[in-house]
């Protein structure tokens, strides 16, 4: 058994694996699936949030490719694989395109040297590192992206572990302050809304029995995250709202993208 290996607990449900679970993938565990069900018993369109946040990450990828000429992005708190990392939106738009992808979940790191593999023209690298060691991502990021020039900071679902609110905004300050102007933030949350009791009960019994703890914020709260940015249109809104190819219904995650 590797060290990576050493370091996955399979006897607690965990949120990547849940996530994975939701969104169609085969890499969780009983113990995720018996969790993931549970959640889903108390909020039934909890699997739709986890497949509209990734939908959410492939139009606004797309967009900066497209439209914005972004050819650098910095995926923090990547999550399992599934269809469509933001390296294949990007390289798909931008062959050359680099991509650095950062997680501190052992299941994570494995598979993402294995699967995260981009074209021939562009680069794609992966750090082993917390959300809250910015300098550590910052200083290992410099050596596949040039922080001089625009950069897309992509933070979905991960300042959600954050419980202390000013510390979560101070991190995606710091990020911010140290890229090129012209960068841009995309990042998605859970919300606390009274029109969504079921989803705070969902999040309640998830933070009883699984790992890590999440914390909800207001969709004011969340807008402070682009404090100092231009918000792009539609601004912080369901992530099946933000800029859809058809509509949908809306959904507790929510998210934007906001330009420096």
């Amino acid at each position: 058994m590797t060290d990576n290996e050493s370091r996955i607990d399979t006897s607690r449900p965990h949120t990547a694996r849940i996530w994975n679970y939701w969104t169609g993938g085969k890499d969780n565990y009983p113990v995720d699936r018996e969790a993931g069900d549970r959640i889903r018993e108390l909020h039934p369109g909890i699997g739709e949030y986890a497949k509209a946040d990734r939908l959410f990450l492939g139009r606004a990828v797309r967009y900066l490719a497209e439209q914005e000429g972004i050819r650098q992005f910095l995926d923090i708190g990547t999550g399992l694989p599934s269809a469509d990392n933001t390296h294949e939106v990007a390289q798909r738009v931008a062959p050359d395109a680099r991509v650095v992808y950062v997680d501190n979940d052992p299941l994570v790191l494995a598979h993402a040297r294995a699967l995260l593999v981009g074209t021939p023209e562009g680069r794609t690298d992966y750090l082993d590192a917390d959300l809250r060691d910015v300098d550590t991502i910052l200083a290992d990021a410099s050596k596949t992206l040039d922080l001089s020039k625009p950069v897309a900071l992509m933070l979905l679902g991960v300042v959600i572990f954050v419980e202390d609110d000013e510390e979560s905004y101070a991190i995606v300050r710091r990020l911010m302050d140290a890229l090129a102007p012209g960068s841009h933030l995309v990042l998605s949350h859970t919300v606390t809304h009274p029109d969504m009791p079921d989803v705070d009960a969902a999040v309640a019994f998830w933070n009883e029995h699984g790992t890590p703890k999440l914390t909800q914020r207001t969709p004011e709260a969340i807008a402070r995250y682009f404090d100092g940015l231009e918000l792009l249109e539609p601004g912080v809104v369901s992530c099946s709202a933000w800029r859809p190819e058809t509509p949908a219904p809306d959904v507790a995650m929510y998210g934007g993208v906001g330009r420096k």
